[in-house]
């Protein structure tokens, strides 16, 4: 069993670092169903979102959200910052990237989170918006 999990977190770990993830600078942004700002407005996402990227242009980037969409938005408004969004109900942030290491705090879901430094074993090195640093699962964010 222990050895299944293991292996699991390993692909999960795999998974996550094929895809490329960007996330929004500190205004919330306008996203268009095509890369033009004539296209139609599509929603507004929050300052920090997480994004998948999908397919770069010189101006505009194709990405889809947690929740599935598909939008375009400018790259200008694409930040250096890298954030993911807690997917469970409770995710823990433990002291070291371990289930046994000490608890430094909870996010529930939707909480954004600073990814600090990539995936390793299952983990992740983040930072909640009031200082707090800790390890997350991989499996229980998404935008790693």
């Amino acid at each position: 069993m222990r050895a299944a999990a293991a292996l699991l977190a390993g692909f999960a770990t795999l998974c996550a670092s094929a895809a490329e993830f960007r996330s929004l600078g500190d205004r919330a942004t306008v996203l268009y169903d095509a890369p033009s700002l004539k296209a139609d407005r599509i929603f507004v996402a929050s300052r920090g979102h997480p994004f998948e990227v999908l397919v770069k242009l010189d101006h505009w980037t194709k990405v889809r959200d947690a929740g599935g969409e598909v939008a375009w938005v400018e790259n200008s408004q694409l930040g250096d910052r890298r954030n993911a969004v807690v997917t469970v109900p409770v995710a823990d942030v433990r002291a070291g990237p371990d289930a046994s290491a000490a608890l430094v705090f909870e996010a529930y879901k939707q909480v954004l989170l600073e990814v600090l430094a990539p995936p390793a074993n299952g983990w992740v090195k983040v930072r909640h918006r009031d200082g707090q640093e800790g390890f997350a699962r991989v499996a229980h964010l998404w935008g790693v």
